[in-house]
């Protein structure tokens, strides 16, 4: 009559061991996302799951206070039940040891956390009225051990930062797009504004040699050829030279103007650029944070900054186009001329434009190293820093498994290069 009654009494605490290990996993793999979420419900029991998950303390020392107990317990009926079934009594209590290790292990820890790990949220549902009863029943238990857990705290203070880093954010936002919480352009648009606070001016800034201005002097129709040539909708004014920007010409506000002096026929009054500019001009560093420089913008309602360097020299200009594309990514229109930095020619050969920011292309070419450990922030200006010396077509240079050969110029900046991925390296590396 004892071993049937052993046997039962094993069992039932090996299913209270998988419960207590079931509830464990699914509480601590609740997301706390969800847990908010859930704290909006008016459903009773997600209630009860909320109350349990906020003292996560008292949680989990009842949670190992139960599943101690009957494991201790399952091991003591099982010991006197293998003295009953073995008659050797040094045989009997290893025989006990590796028959509940084994079940333990497999019943009682291994599968339902698996399972639980699987469904935290059905599992955190199905346990939280028990473990609540319990919790009460073990209180007495549980307090003892919650001022030693206070005691041991004080004891060993937390070193680890409580803040969240942005790396941690990303992968937070990769682990929702891989579980399908988010798509794939809602990911990027987080992931872009998460990284937003990190960019610089020198990250977005149109070059002075890229720059589209007028002199103040020029005559009306040069501009109009301009704005019709550049399909620039704002153009930088300066006097004598580009170094000193007096403002911004609007071709809207010039059209306006332009129209209103040719309807009304006035030869004695001659239209001037310098009466039309917007004088507002904005000037900034190239190490400006780009979030900071989108507020300024929005503030002064204007859509260009100039950069200036500690000479007082135009670096180039920065546009609110700029800024908002490092969010949402290219902006075309109707007039922009789509140009790709990538070009493949054959395998393993590609036609790259100098000008490509130096993220991208090792991003391109997988190249495992952070381009902001580097100066220049375009191809170009990694070439020439690795040239040491003003680019000539035809130099060569060897970088990582890549041979990057100069093809053409526009007049000292590199226009276009030739990038060829050396297989051989990255079998050789692979090998290593």
């Amino acid at each position: 009559m004892q071993v049937p009654l052993y046997i039962v009494s094993i069992v039932v605490l090996v299913l209270l061991s998988a419960f207590f290990s079931a509830t464990e996993t699914a509480f601590s793999s609740i997301s706390k996302l969800r847990l908010k979420s859930l704290a909006k419900s008016n459903s009773k029991r997600s209630k009860v799951v909320v109350k349990l998950s906020e003292d996560y303390d008292s949680l989990i020392s009842t949670v190992l206070i139960g599943n101690n107990i009957v494991n201790i317990g399952a091991t003591t009926l099982s010991t006197l039940l293998f003295a009953i079934l073995i008659t050797n009594p040094t045989l009997a209590p290893t025989v006990s040891t590796i028959v509940m290790t084994l079940v333990v292990l497999i019943f009682g820890e291994i599968t339902p956390k698996t399972i639980a790990k699987r469904s935290p949220e059905f599992f955190a549902h199905l346990s939280a009225p028990i473990i609540l009863v319990v919790f009460y029943i073990l209180y007495p238990l549980t307090w003892v051990f919650s001022k030693w857990q206070k005691l041991v705290g004080k004891m060993f203070k937390n070193r680890d930062e409580d803040s969240i880093t942005d790396e941690q954010l990303i992968t937070m936002v990769d682990e929702a797009k891989i579980e399908g919480g988010l798509n794939e352009y809602e990911s990027q648009l987080i992931c872009s504004a998460i990284k937003f606070d990190d960019l610089t001016v020198t990250d977005i800034i149109t070059p002075r040699v890229d720059v589209v201005a007028v002199d103040v002097s020029t005559s009306v129709n040069d501009v109009l050829l301009t704005f019709a040539d550049s399909n620039y909708s704002r153009l930088p004014v300066y006097r004598d030279n580009i170094d000193n920007v007096i403002g911004i010409l609007n071709e809207k506000d010039f059209c306006k103007e332009y129209i209103k002096s040719r309807c009304n026929n006035d030869s004695n009054k001659q239209l001037k650029i310098e009466d039309i500019i917007d004088t507002n001009v904005i000037f900034v560093t190239n190490v400006m944070k780009i979030s900071l420089l989108l507020r300024k913008l929005q503030h002064e309602k204007t859509h260009i900054a100039v950069v200036v360097d500690e000479f007082g020299g135009t670096l180039g200009i920065v546009t609110l186009e700029d800024i908002l594309e490092e969010l949402v990514g290219e902006i075309w229109d109707e007039h922009d001329e789509i140009e790709e930095d990538f070009t493949c020619i054959e395998d393993n050969k590609y036609l790259v434009k100098g000008d490509c920011s130096l993220e991208d292309f090792f991003k391109y070419f997988k190249i495992d190293k952070d381009s902001k450990e580097y100066e220049p922030v375009t191809l170009n200006g990694l070439v020439v820093t690795l040239l040491d010396r003003v680019a000539c077509v035809g130099d060569v240079i060897d970088f990582e498994n890549l041979t990057i050969t100069v093809k053409t110029l526009d007049h000292h900046k590199i226009d276009n290069v030739e990038v060829i991925v050396n297989s051989a390296i990255e079998k050789e590396e692979e090998n290593e």
